[in-house]
């Protein structure tokens, strides 16, 4: 009876004894061996391609110089690949007559028809050229910068979007050399850049030996000037600026006909593009561009960076 006593008294010294001991050592524990786990799985983590692909999924702020940069260099690449694609003039021509045949049985080849009727209005198609000629970039560029400063967190999905249909096309230029329709066999349309001698074209008077002009399909005229409108369509609520968002590229698409340096189904091929550019931009970043935080941490982990819409 005493010895049970005793050594349950004992036992339950013990056992308080030990408890006490874990409560003061886990911490203690805790605190050396955290750090030393972290470390060991931080950088492992990091190491590891998921952990970089994490990394470049997820919307940051974006920096200046190296988009100024990765931009600069993309168009030179584009530019670059685009006019080393061989021109095969022969099969170039075959494929627009095969397009202007194809039109014809969809009843929609009305590009002669509108190509002449603007060309007899000479300041109007003279500001058509240097359109076709200058807003293909300024609109473009002027859409890019204003979403580096009003949507951070929309920046590099959306630009991927436009560097993923301009890669694309590359394709197309490469699989399928295509004669616009100022150079079809038969004379049928006019070249408004050499008739009226504008600067409207890289691959009409004098710059034609610097430029492929046997890579109308796709039109990327249409696959950036839609991007653009759809960016600004989404984007603002602004009245009249969502407005010009809808009406930027239904007017190049005028443009393009009346110039003669695309037919109607280079569009379409323009809008394929761009489906390609929106369907890469949402596998990589999980959502639609436009669905994304407009706000995004800085970097380093710093407060949310705010911008006026």
């Amino acid at each position: 009876m005493g010895d049970t006593t005793v050594t349950t008294t004992e036992s339950r010294e013990t056992a308080a004894s030990s408890s006490v001991a874990d409560e003061v050592s886990s911490p203690v524990a805790d605190e050396v061996s955290s750090p030393v786990a972290d470390e060991g799985r931080s950088p492992v983590a990091d190491r590891t391609g998921r952990g970089l692909l994490r990394r470049l999924r997820t919307p940051r702020r974006p920096r200046l110089w190296f988009e100024i940069l990765l931009i600069a260099v993309s168009y030179w690449t584009y530019s670059l690949v685009r006019n080393a694609v061989p021109e095969q003039r022969a099969e170039a021509l075959r494929n627009a007559d095969w397009i202007w045949k194809v039109e014809h049985q969809l009843g929609i080849a009305v590009e002669e028809s509108i190509n002449h009727a603007v060309n007899s209005v000479t300041w109007l198609i003279v500001g058509m050229n240097y359109y076709y000629a200058t807003l293909h970039f300024v609109v473009t560029l002027g859409v890019l910068v204003w979403l580096y400063r009003r949507h951070p967190g929309r920046y590099a999905a959306t630009r991927t979007v436009l560097f993923a249909t301009t890669g694309v096309a590359l394709v197309g230029y490469y699989l399928y050399p295509l004669a616009p329709p100022r150079l079809m066999n038969g004379s049928l349309f006019i070249d408004t850049v050499m008739v009226h001698q504008t600067w409207g074209s890289m691959a009409s008077g004098d710059l034609k030996n610097m430029s492929n002009q046997y890579a109308a399909m796709p039109s990327m005229h249409i696959g950036w000037s839609l991007w653009c409108g759809l960016t600004i369509l989404a984007l603002t609520t602004v009245p009249w600026v969502r407005v010009l968002g809808i009406l930027y590229p239904a007017l190049t698409l005028v443009v393009i006909v009346a110039t003669a340096n695309h037919f109607w189904l280079d569009a379409v091929g323009g809008l394929i593009c761009l489906g390609f550019g929106y369907a890469v931009a949402r596998v990589w970043y999980g959502a639609q561009p436009y669905a994304l935080p407009r706000l995004v941490p800085a970097r380093g982990g710093g407060p949310l960076l705010s911008s006026r819409t």
